[in-house]
């Protein structure tokens, strides 16, 4: 069983957290991605997947726990058309999504490899559904590629 008592702090990322985003995002592909993935895959995605996507903060649908002034976890959704950073860029990726039609997209989850399996990934869902939920959406799908061998431990959990 996963702990969730005792997350530290949950917060909506700010632009001036982008640095230290980032650093976590390359530190947890560095360190976790090599247990699912070759290094020829690992490689590709610390280039492709650990990639901050500014868009997502500027939206205010990102979020970071943070352990002092260490950001320990992030992630968050968009209610834009965009896949995921390393898709590529799209005519229309900045379009809003429509609630009505369209599900919202959970995008680039990270955790700090010494704080999985705490409940953290736990906690950002349930921030981007609840948050995805007052905006109308009636659904949310993990964004990009849902069989991502990464994801497989979050969405065993849920």
């Amino acid at each position: 069983m996963i702990e969730t008592t005792n997350l530290p702090p949950q917060r909506l990322a700010l632009p001036s957290d982008a640095s230290r985003v980032s650093q976590l995002m390359r530190a947890s592909v560095r360190d976790l991605f090599p247990h699912f993935y070759d290094a020829r895959q690992s490689a590709s995605a610390a280039v492709y997947i650990a990639d901050l996507d500014m868009q997502l903060i500027e939206d205010g649908t990102y979020f970071v726990h943070e352990v002092g002034d260490e950001i320990v976890a992030c992630g968050g959704w968009s209610r834009r058309n965009k896949l995921y950073t390393g898709s590529g860029a799209g005519d229309d990726d900045d379009r809003l999504l429509d609630p009505r039609n369209e599900p919202a997209r959970v995008r680039a989850m990270f955790v700090r490899s010494d704080w999985t399996r705490r409940g953290l990934g736990r906690a950002i869902l349930d921030s981007c559904e609840r948050a995805a939920r007052e905006e109308g959406f009636q659904t949310l799908v993990l964004g990009g590629n849902p069989a991502r061998r990464t994801s497989l431990p979050i969405v065993r959990v849920c």
